[in-house]
């Protein structure tokens, strides 16, 4: 399939701000491959966000814990577009409010740095191919400021380790493809009001928006950064 519409990819896209950041993409009019664990979950969000715009929302099986099926994914898409412009990584698990460091079950720090670590280096390694071929090569790595060392408190171990883990990623995948013109950056949404993030944060388009801004930045755009709306954040 030949397309000049940018191909855009969002890993845990059936809900919250992967959702929300797939509608986005497709009302650019991106071609968004709307990524969930569950294909059926994948085909219900692309059906309910079709509507409306102009880009396509194709769903697509992934699980970022399972090689396997990532490298499967990577054969589909070389196949049928021959590239990709934006990879978001934002498939992330276990935002772990009752744990501490000092008792935490370390099985399910491991678990969850399997997703949220893990799955996006691995996501990222086995799309960089694809994302050389891109005249515009984005890569979004969906953080939190529950990662930033210079904030960092207690509670929210697993999570608040594996999003510095993430970041410092950022960092050296932004460094070591920066003479290649790909832009990578981490974004952190803020607190947004979705099953993860829970009652009483912002609004998810809000959020999303965030996303939005790092996957569609210009070729003069800011790489290796850590941005919420558009602004640094300290690492």
């Amino acid at each position: 399939m030949t397309t000049t519409a940018p191909v855009s990819l969002v890993t845990g896209a059936n809900r919250g701000i992967g959702r929300e950041t797939a509608r986005q993409l497709a009302a650019l009019g991106h071609t968004v491959l709307l990524c969930a664990r569950r294909p059926e979950d994948a085909e219900q969000a692309a059906a309910d966000l079709a509507a409306g715009v102009p880009g396509t929302l194709s769903p697509r099986r992934l699980d970022v814990t399972e090689a396997d099926g990532v490298r499967a994914l990577v054969r589909d898409v070389e196949e049928e577009f021959g590239r990709l412009d934006v990879l978001v990584n934002n498939a992330a698990v276990d935002y772990d409010t009752a744990r501490y460091a000092a008792s935490v079950d370390l099985d399910e720090v491991r678990r969850t740095l399997e997703t949220n670590l893990f799955g996006a280096w691995r996501t990222a390694q086995a799309f960089l191919p694809l994302l050389r071929r891109s005249a515009h090569p984005r890569l979004v790595n969906v953080s939190s400021e529950s990662g930033s060392l210079e904030h960092m408190a207690g509670g929210t171990p697993a999570y608040g380790v594996s999003k510095a883990a993430l970041n410092a990623l950022t960092r050296k995948l932004a460094d070591e493809l920066r003479a290649e013109g790909i832009l990578v950056n981490a974004v952190c949404p803020g607190w947004i009001a979705t099953d993860m993030g829970g009652p009483g944060g912002g609004p998810v388009e809000r959020g999303a928006a965030s996303v939005v801004w790092a996957a569609t930045l210009p070729d003069s755009g800011p790489t290796g950064g850590f941005f919420r709306h558009g602004e640094p954040l300290a690492w």
